[in-house]
């Protein structure tokens, strides 16, 4: 091998956490190389979550054209027509605007950008194509990448990476899962035309979230007409011309144009030679560290999805800072995983921060549960069935708020301003003592006086 060249750093990954990682410690005047076999900015940039919200608000467009007749304006809906890969040449631009910006910061903090596939050789040598590059420290920010079910047909099966780049939309679709990236891609589906069908093996989706919510949720995805199936999954797909056959495992058998899993992702390691160096791999096949993002290995590190902590961008932004604190500055800094805030961009959004009221009731906590249920003001003229939930956990012996949910416009705006006050410990009488701002959905939660529970 030739062209030996000495880092402090050598980040692999240029998603979120990798980049803000490498950027911070730069910043601090390290020697940082970023190594990268894909695109800059990793799953959210390119896959995830800013082109998922872009087909959010373009699947919404419809429902606010039918909303418009109410306000007076006259829009012939029967002349309105969809242009999908319109939608999609506008998105792919917007991401190669924001992939630029990457670079763009990585090349002003002095960062190296190494393009290709990396592996290790031993515990302080990257190794890309023919180059092998020296580093005294190696931190693993590879993330995640989504897994399809062994099953027959398993290639005629759509991941949300090819879904992005869809050539062209089916009349009817089939989405397969139960977490928050098979619900908000139904629900983008449903809301461009297309007939949806979700499945999920479980009795109820958006495992992990608030009871109430997820019923909620239920309702009104039912009311967007996606055709919700719990309590099944798929046992077979096969192509049929430009269709797909989906066996179901009740017997039940689906003719539809598009069949898309969402169940579940998996840390992205292979080919990197990990375990050879006696770093560590979880029974799930995450990198395993302690809490300060350290391996079994003393000079490598990891962060992100590949070390399977909340699948947040955030969060990964705020490993990267943590981290970067850690290795070049003084050495101190801690990760806190309370109260992360978070939001599923379905339609209608969901929003929510702190404990739903099962792990609050499962920690021991006496409980004053506070909801509230309405049709959003916007609505009352449109006559849209489309209705909000929002709901506090309080500890009835300190009157803190555990937890705020919410089902309904800009759930995920409310929610972050939410979040502040409950990091801050606020009680539900500095909830109650606050003024609301009218008329808006989010000043019910600082009018809600009576507990339903």
């Amino acid at each position: 091998m030739s062209d030996q060249q000495d880092f402090d750093l050598i980040v692999i990954g240029a998603g979120s956490g990798g980049v803000r990682l490498a950027r911070m410690s730069a910043q601090r005047g390290a020697r940082v190389a970023v190594v990268e076999s894909r695109y800059l900015g990793g799953t959210c940039v390119n896959v995830g979550c800013v082109p998922k919200k872009l087909f959010v608000y373009g699947a919404h467009v419809h429902d606010e054209l039918e909303d418009a007749a109410g306000y007076g304006w006259q829009v012939p809906l029967d002349d309105v027509s969809f242009d999908w890969p319109k939608l999609v040449a506008n998105k792919n631009a917007e991401i190669e605007r924001l992939n630029g910006i990457y670079g763009r910061l990585l090349e002003n903090a002095g960062v190296t950008i190494i393009e290709g596939t990396a592996s290790l050789s031993d515990a302080n040598t990257v190794v890309v194509g023919d180059t092998s590059y020296r580093a005294k420290h190696i931190t693993i920010a590879t993330g995640s990448w989504p897994v399809i079910p062994d099953v027959p047909g398993k290639e005629c099966i759509l991941t949300s990476n090819e879904m992005f780049y869809l050539p062209q939309l089916p009349k009817q679709a089939v989405v397969w899962g139960g977490g928050y990236i098979a619900v908000e891609f139904a629900g983008i589906l449903a809301g461009l035309g297309v007939d949806t069908t979700l499945l999920y093996r479980g009795d109820l989706f958006l495992r992990g979230f608030d009871g109430d919510i997820r019923r909620f949720t239920e309702q009104e995805m039912r009311k967007k007409g996606v055709n919700l199936q719990f309590g099944v999954t798929i046992e077979s797909v096969e192509a049929e011309n430009a269709h797909y056959r989906v066996q179901l495992n009740n017997g039940e058998t689906l003719e539809t144009g598009l069949v898309m899993a969402a169940t579940g992702r998996r840390a992205l390691v292979d080919g990197l030679g990990l375990t050879d160096l006696g770093v560590q791999l979880s029974a799930s096949g995450h990198v395993v560290v302690d809490d300060h993002f350290q391996t079994a290995v003393p000079s490598i590190t990891a962060l992100g999805d590949v070390i399977g902590t909340p699948q947040l961008t955030p969060v990964a932004l705020a490993q990267g800072m943590v981290l970067s604190r850690r290795l070049f500055g003084d050495g101190k800094g801690e990760m806190d995983y309370s109260a992360i805030p978070t939001a599923v961009f379905c339609q209608p959004n969901i929003g929510t921060v702190g404990l739903t009221e099962e792990e609050a009731r499962e920690a021991g906590h006496r409980l004053r549960i506070y909801r509230s249920e309405f049709r959003p003001m916007k609505y009352t003229l449109s006559g849209r069935d489309e209705r909000s939930l929002m709901k506090l956990v309080v500890d009835d012996e300190t009157d803190r708020v555990l937890g705020a949910h919410m089902v309904g416009p800009d759930a995920g705006e409310i929610t972050q301003g939410l979040a502040v006050a409950i990091k801050a410990g606020a009680t539900k009488a500095q909830f109650d003592s606050t003024l609301g701002i009218h008329p808006t959905s989010a000043e019910e939660f600082v009018t809600m006086r009576e507990p339903v529970a």
